[in-house]
């Protein structure tokens, strides 16, 4: 007997069976095609027939979900509070804000969209490329996000917000968005967000404009239905954030609620998602940005080290908000100080490096350009100081809240004079702690300057992270004058095995002595002009940094050390080109990938290295800044490039595509 036969039997005994009951029945039937059958029946007989689509569960290894709207909808906080929660249930996270340069561009312009990326699943590299769910809260978040779709991506929208004045505004020419700009084969579910969210707080006393800001909650409700995500973990996330404002933490539960509800209870004949988790390691996780890590990391190397930090920084997109962190943990001794410019900033921490402190400072691209005379002060006077570069769009103020690799030759060149210094990059936003250990340990075992670069990719994105065990981390020994044995101690009394200057703290009884920008005699340290000097402590303050090699971690080849092409990456490409490279591989097409963290001094196998493989290819967000500082290291070393410059991180399928065509060329 067919199924749909058999309901219509079951149809004609209820209507019988209702001749003699008042009570309501409700029963599900399903089709081949999975319709859902409901036959709901109220007081009074009335029988009402509904088919709708049953909810579906797709499984699915990974996904992508972005979050798109006006600077004003708090897409920021509604994507924050998913991938906490996506953390906390087992599955690997990474996140990718994306917000305007304007404080706050005309409302509904291009311009002004902000969004929010999460890539989420059980082995998770990067921010992911390709969305599977947008949210748009307006037609110029869909339209700045349609080339980020895939062909079955769902598309949830605010109905509210797709007026004709709301379309113009995003320049579009007809009033069918979605045809105008090809989207005909995603998933669409289209809501009166805006509406909802009114009437869900139509009994708070708030005034009209305060209740529709709260319809982020509403389209995140609808997400974690979605996404079959339970409620208590946002819940929680929400009356901490909105602690000292109740009517504000009840108002956003209550949307929040009513959001997943009116999912669950509507019919959006769409599928839902389980996303698979993984078996973490046991400890305590948070999900942390680059930016929050990497303040971490100073102060983890400071308590490691027994010496105080200190921070003197000026604020800049994207890296303020480290000053913004460490300012929070004055209980561990942590000074950090806002000065009034960039030259400033470094140049307090230069003194609170005198003074023997664990001295850092913090900027972006412009930022470093400007503290570039005090890092050669810092360089000539053999200081201990971590300056930590923020890269973002360039040159001068350029594209402030977008990401780009394309300080690093300033980072190795962009002083006067002879003027060695180590460049270190983190790979990842939970990377951004161990270099910054890294930049610390380094900075103050081999009395120098080390510039440490980030980017705004990974600066303001996310990923879970373990808090490590303090104890699993190397010593930091700092190299003062607590490590010097012999007698008459003068400032330019050296290491003979790393050539590191004892560090004396200004004012400590018996260490008197005088260091500045002037050239110093290697056996005195008074002021010398004297030409062999000069040459002899040029040459020593190289050999200084070069020896460091001896002392940092040798490359690790990923993938098949065998393989014909070797694709070579630096800082914060890393989650990108791992995935391209892991892709390929499972493909059969043989790729080994080296990432270099250590820059300058470069690791000590990697001259070997690169001269071992056919084929290299150099993959990085500038025109070539890595791959022209290796062919000056590696000689005869020959090599092609992937560059790409245009704010966005790389993605994958590009890198795929560039990497197989260079490994099939003959």
């Amino acid at each position: 007997m067919g199924v749909k036969r058999l309901c219509r039997i079951i149809l004609i005994v209820f209507q019988f069976i209702t001749t003699y009951t008042y009570k309501i029945i409700k029963i599900l039937c399903y089709d081949s095609f999975f319709n859902l059958l409901c036959l709901s029946f109220d007081k009074r007989n009335f029988i009402i027939i509904k088919m709708q689509r049953s909810v579906q569960i797709k499984e699915v290894k990974d996904v992508v979900i972005r979050f798109s709207g006006d600077s004003g909808d708090g897409m920021q906080l509604t994507g924050t509070i998913f991938s906490n929660l996506s953390a906390i249930f087992g599955n690997e996270i990474a996140t990718f804000p994306d917000y305007p340069a304007e404080i706050r561009a005309p409302q509904g312009t291009l311009s002004g969209v902000s969004g929010f990326q999460v890539h989420l699943g059980n082995k998770v590299f990067n921010s992911g490329d390709k969305t599977d769910v947008l949210v748009a809260m307006n037609p110029a978040a869909l339209k700045v996000n349609a080339k980020y779709l895939k062909s079955d991506s769902v598309i949830v929208i605010d109905l509210d917000s797709f007026t004709k004045r709301d379309l113009d505004k995003a320049l579009f020419r007809t009033d069918d968005p979605f045809s105008e700009l090809g989207l005909t084969t995603q998933q669409v579910i289209a809501e009166p967000i805006t509406t909802l969210t009114r009437n869900s707080l139509a009994d708070f006393d708030m005034d009209l404009k305060t209740r529709v800001r709260s319809k982020n909650m509403f389209a995140l409700g609808l997400v974690c239905w979605l996404f079959n995500r339970p409620l208590d973990v946002a819940n929680h996330m929400l009356s901490s954030k909105f602690a000292k404002k109740p009517i504000l933490a009840q108002a956003n539960l209550k949307v929040l609620t009513d959001g997943f509800n009116y999912g669950q209870n509507q019919d959006m004949s769409i599928s839902t998602y389980r996303v698979d988790t993984i078996n973490k390691e046991k400890g305590y996780y948070m999900d942390v940005n680059g930016n929050t890590a990497t303040a971490y990391g100073l102060i983890a190397a400071s308590e490691k080290s027994g010496k105080p930090l200190f921070l003197g920084s000026y604020p800049i997109t994207p890296a303020t908000d480290i000053l913004h962190e460490l300012v929070k943990f004055k209980q561990l001794g942590v000074k950090a100080i806002q000065a009034e410019d960039e030259i400033a900033g470094i140049c307090t921490a230069i003194g609170a490096s005198f003074a023997g402190s664990l001295a850092a400072t913090s900027t972006s691209g412009p930022g470093l350009a400007l503290k570039s005379e005090a890092i050669g002060l810092a360089v000539m006077a053999e200081l201990p100081l971590v300056v930590i570069d923020v890269q973002r769009g360039g040159p001068s103020t350029g594209l402030p809240t977008k990401t780009e690799q394309t300080d690093l030759r300033q980072a190795l060149y962009g002083r006067n004079g002879e003027s060695p210094i180590v460049v270190i990059a983190a790979s990842g936003p939970t990377d951004c702690f161990d270099m910054a250990y890294w930049a610390s340990k380094i900075a103050l075992e081999h009395i120098t300057p080390v510039i440490l670069l980030t980017d705004g990719y990974i600066g303001n994105g996310a990923s879970a992270w373990r808090i490590p065990d303090l104890d699993t981390y190397p010593e930091i020994v700092p190299h003062d004058v607590s490590q010097y044995k012999g007698e008459d101690w003068k400032s330019a009394l050296r290491d003979n095995q790393n050539y590191a200057r004892y560090w004396a703290a200004a004012g400590l009884e018996g260490y008197t002595h005088r260091i500045g920008g002037l050239e110093k005699d290697y056996n005195t340290g008074a002021i010398s002009t004297d030409p062999d000097n000069h040459q002899k402590m040029v040459d020593v303050r190289q050999a200084k940094i070069d020896k460091i090699a001896d002392y940092i971690p040798e490359l690790q080849i990923i993938g098949n050390p065998e393989s014909e092409l070797l694709v070579v990456g630096w800082g914060g490409t890393y989650g990108h080109i791992r995935d391209a490279v892991e892709r390929m591989n499972d493909e059969g097409k043989n790729v080994a990938y080296i990432h270099f963290q250590f820059i300058n001094p470069m690791p000590k196998n990697a001259v070997s290295i690169l001269k071992k493989y056919k084929k290299v290819i150099v993959a990085e967000q500038n025109n070539g800044q890595l791959a022209n500082y290796l062919l000056g290291k590696v000689p005869g070393l020959q090599l092609n490039q992937f560059n790409k410059v245009n704010g966005q991180p790389f993605v994958v399928s590009e890198l795929v595509e560039a990497f197989t065509q260079q490994l099939e060329e003959k």
